[in-house]
């Protein structure tokens, strides 16, 4: 079979959306045939979301690479943050797909980093790139995404992690303060409780409980009667002459992914350079330009001049999950 003429459908599925695209192999990765969103809590499950995409675009696709926030175990996988479960045969079944692959939606998102040009990222550190180097992978989004690539057979591989659930460290008082606070709440503190949608609004209420901010306060009756706060902190937080509150907390978020990325860039020596990723960090870009998030990711004690080696991006295209899905199932073909 050729891959030239073969459709794909690529999809990308998380916590709170999903994003489907269709792409044809001679039209590359930069023009798909057709694409949509969907907001996962309307649908009972997985296959009906698809249904409602291909009603929409009837095209003639009978291939599918979908990745997905969750492990991936011969073939299943139960989503993180989402009451969905989804079988690869049930769904080839269900679509009548010649082919369908569930990936890590991070192994996913990995994926299409080797093939990335300068207009799909933001440069942080240029660093000193090493040609075949490991590459590192963290993405906040509902959930706190994290994967790596490796060189090997003259190409990279993508590799899945749930990184995002290790134990939170704290570096200082504040974050000290900030894991009490949080331990009062979950029994394990991952990175995730802090770094990612989810996340978000514990440490605003962490920022709004160290400030004594009242009950009564606008932005905090917005918060707490939101069915997803993330938005409404980084709206505040954001804008001129916004909420002191929420911009405490995004500095809070800002430095302690900073430091994620650092921790995950020493775990697989990422030489190659490490690539933030995810729905959240460009819509606090000006946050991630600042000399602190820099210095919070290179500050590695002894390993700081390594780390000041290694280069760091933030990727702007939103496209880059539906990317790495299809051309991890153009791979697989």
């Amino acid at each position: 079979m050729s891959n030239q003429s073969v459709l794909m459908l690529a999809g990308d599925v998380g916590g709170t959306k999903t994003n489907l695209a269709v792409f044809a192999r001679e039209e590359g990765l930069r023009r798909p045939l057709a694409e949509a969103s969907f907001v996962n809590r309307e649908y009972p499950h997985f296959t009906a979301v698809i249904r409602d995409f291909l009603k929409e675009h009837p095209l003639p696709v009978k291939h599918g690479a979908i990745g997905v926030a969750g492990p991936i175990v011969k073939g299943r996988v139960e989503v993180t943050n989402l009451p969905w479960q989804m079988d690869a045969k049930e769904l080839m079944e269900a679509l009548n797909f010649q082919s369908i692959t569930l990936l890590n939606d991070l192994v996913a998102f990995a994926g299409a980093v080797p093939v990335l040009e300068a207009e799909d990222v933001l440069t942080l550190n240029a660093g000193e790139a090493e040609p075949t180097g490991a590459m590192a992978v963290i993405a906040p989004g509902t959930g706190l995404g994290e994967a790596y690539l490796t060189w090997a057979a003259g190409e990279y591989h993508a590799h899945p992690s749930e990184g995002g659930h290790t134990d939170f460290a704290p570096r200082n008082e504040k974050e000290m303060a900030l894991l009490r606070f949080l331990q009062k709440q979950f029994d394990h503190v991952s990175y995730e409780r802090i770094c990612a949608g989810i996340g978000l609004p514990n440490v605003y209420r962490f920022a709004a409980k160290t400030a004594g901010l009242p009950s009564e306060d606008d932005v905090w009756k917005e918060v707490n009667a939101a069915t997803d706060a993330t938005p409404v902190i980084i709206r505040e937080g954001m804008k001129d002459g916004g909420c002191p509150v929420c911009r405490e907390a995004l500095r809070l978020f800002v430095s302690i992914l900073g430091a994620e990325a650092g921790n995950l860039a020493l775990k697989v020596l990422a030489t190659g350079g490490v690539y933030i990723g995810g729905g959240i960090p460009p819509r606090m870009l000006p946050l991630l330009k600042e000399p602190g998030f820099l210095k919070d990711f290179q500050e590695k004690g002894r390993f700081t001049d390594t780390m000041k080696k290694m280069p760091l991006h933030v990727i702007l295209n939103p496209r880059v999950a539906l990317m790495g899905a299809a051309r991890s199932g153009w791979q697989q073909l």
